[in-house]
């Protein structure tokens, strides 16, 4: 494998990561069962997920985190903001949460460290546009 190979390779592993991860987040407006299997696929059983709001370890507390999140943004979608970077087994990617009229009104930058099977082991979030309360 190349250097170009190598480094593509590592690319896809930190996209799909986030894929997964925006789609656990996403999942609030799925059936019980789809939103457990989106949280189970995004993460390791013990993850731990940390922001200035949340300090979450495990599926059924992120899960809870998630449901809460949609029970006050009703309607309202995670989407990716640029591409993730990363090296070694750290991603970074930006993200905000857009509501159903197109405005994203919270926006945010997240570090997550990936386990052995690509799925994400801790998450340090960081929110960077919050609309007042």
């Amino acid at each position: 494998m190349t250097q170009t190979d190598t480094r593509q390779a590592g690319t896809e592993r930190y996209q799909d990561a986030v894929e997964r991860y925006l789609a656990a987040w996403n999942s609030a407006g799925q059936d019980a069962d789809g939103a457990v299997e989106a949280v189970a696929a995004a993460f390791t059983e013990d993850a731990t997920y940390t922001d200035p709001l949340a300090d979450t370890v495990g599926h059924d507390q992120l899960a809870a985190v998630i449901a809460g999140v949609h029970a006050q943004f009703p309607g309202f979608v995670f989407r990716r903001l640029g591409m993730p970077d990363g090296h070694h087994d750290l991603v970074r990617f930006g993200w905000e949460l857009v509501a159903p009229d197109g405005s994203a009104p919270v926006a945010g930058f997240d570090v997550a460290t990936l386990a052995a099977d690509d799925r994400i082991r801790t998450v340090s979030g960081f929110l960077d546009r919050v609309p007042a309360m």
